[in-house]
């Protein structure tokens, strides 16, 4: 490499850094003057960034046409394609969603406990706002506009990174998110895109702790154990999507056939599809019944020993199948001899998101439900209902599959954290 070319790159190098800097200052000041404006001047910005939306389709569609194209001539795969276009209905369903965010009861400001004390102290825990959030993703453009709604929505500032392929798109829809803080008198700080596609950006982000709070990830396991590994600020995250349909003995082989068949093949690249088929052994005989419109539909089917034996159709699958969020048209399917096993099976091999259990069995959905370890379980529906939309939270920034803060769809009042208010009549401690 040439002096030159060093030169180049390091003056690139402190440019993003300035960048960046100043991209944080922005993000804390306007962190201020969000935490507290009303629940009725949000609620403004997020009706006007939807009807800007809408009035602006045209434009975001000629957007998303750069990237869907450059994301072709790539060789993106089927799955990531699809998260990444847009169309018509999809821009309609990113501005109602909006829409439903602001009709959301405000969560900023929630008494979540009052205590009043022998010494007269009066005590309130209350939610407030975590402050300044980084969402980082990969392809989805209407991420941009769900994150930063719920970000708002909460009181929260959202530093948004989304993914090279979906660049064009996110810039056109946070320029509508732009024009509704404007219009209702906020700063256009309260919802950034990070200007560039430089990789650089996101090792620097995660590094702003004064500036940032959290950080959210929404994306592959790469992309996810990246930021865990290098952030020094809190992360958010879900690493997997391996979500299971178990059938259980007594289910009812037409229900079970129709929610399998949906958890799958609805929408095959997100992360609540399901991955893995659990069939108990008393039922293994309705296996074909449901393999058969997975595969007319297209799916690849792996099997264990048993599943083969049942329907010569279903390939050989592998240990690492158990293991695998395909995110595509393949799911893997293994007999099971009876809940304990299957509970067994997914504590294992899951990734505590989201499972279910199709029977007519309540007290073996409830020991389901009781036992497996994972952020969201279900019984007798599909998988694919994992959403926060469906949850009735208006959208989720993510699907949190740890343990401590929140866990399941995160939505706006996931995205508080809380104070105490202690208010006395001058007492002092003895």
């Amino acid at each position: 490499m040439s002096a030159t070319q060093v030169t180049d790159d390091h003056t690139q190098a402190q440019s993003l850094e300035a960048d960046m800097a100043a991209l944080g200052t922005a993000a804390r000041e306007a962190a201020r003057v969000l935490a507290v404006a009303s629940a009725d001047v949000r609620r403004a910005a997020l009706n006007a960034a939807a009807a800007a939306i809408r009035a602006r389709a045209a434009d975001i569609l000629n957007a998303n046409g750069k990237d869907m194209a450059a994301a072709e001539e790539s060789g993106l795969s089927g799955s990531m394609l699809d998260r990444l276009r847009l169309d018509d209905g999809r821009i309609e369903g990113m501005a109602a969603g909006i829409e439903e965010v602001a009709t959301l009861d405000d969560p900023v400001g929630r008494v979540l406990d009052v205590r009043d004390r022998p010494n007269g102290l009066h005590i309130e825990r209350v939610a407030v706002p975590i402050g300044v959030i980084a969402i980082i993703y990969e392809s989805r453009p209407n991420v941009t506009a769900d994150a930063g709604a719920l970000c708002l929505m909460s009181g929260n500032v959202a530093v948004l990174r989304g993914g090279s392929e979906s660049f064009h798109s996110s810039r056109a829809i946070v320029g509508c998110l732009h024009d509704g803080l404007v219009a209702a008198g906020l700063p256009q700080g309260c919802i950034q895109l990070v200007p560039t596609t430089d990789r650089a950006a996101v090792g620097l982000l995660v590094k702003m702790e004064d500036d940032i709070d959290l950080v959210v990830p929404r994306g592959g396991r790469s992309l996810i154990e990246r930021l865990m590994n290098e952030s020094r600020i809190p992360v958010l995250a879900h690493l997997d999507g391996i979500c299971h349909t178990y059938v259980h003995a007594a289910a009812a082989p037409d229900m079970a056939r129709d929610v399998v068949l949906n958890a799958k093949m609805r929408r095959t690249g997100i992360c609540g599809a399901t991955e893995t088929l659990l069939i108990d052994a008393a039922v293994v005989d309705a296996l074909p019944g449901i393999v058969t419109p997975l595969i007319d539909a297209g799916c690849e089917v792996r099997g264990d020993a048993a599943a083969r034996a049942a329907d010569p159709r279903i390939g050989q699958a592998e240990e690492a199948d158990w293991g695998t969020e395909y995110l595509e048209a393949i799911i893997s399917v293994r007999v099971v001899p009876g809940l304990d096993a299957a509970i067994d099976h997914i504590n294992r091999y899951g990734s505590h998101h989201t499972e279910s259990v199709i029977t007519a069995d309540d007290a073996a959905a409830d020991r389901f439900m009781a036992e497996v370890d994972s952020g969201i379980v279900m019984h007798n529906t599909s998988t694919q209902f994992a959403d926060g939309g469906q949850f009735g939270m208006g959208a989720e920034i993510g699907i949190s599959t740890g343990k401590l803060h929140a866990r399941g769809p995160v939505g706006v009042e996931q995205l508080t954290t809380y104070k105490y208010k202690v208010r006395g009549t001058g007492q002092v401690r003895p």
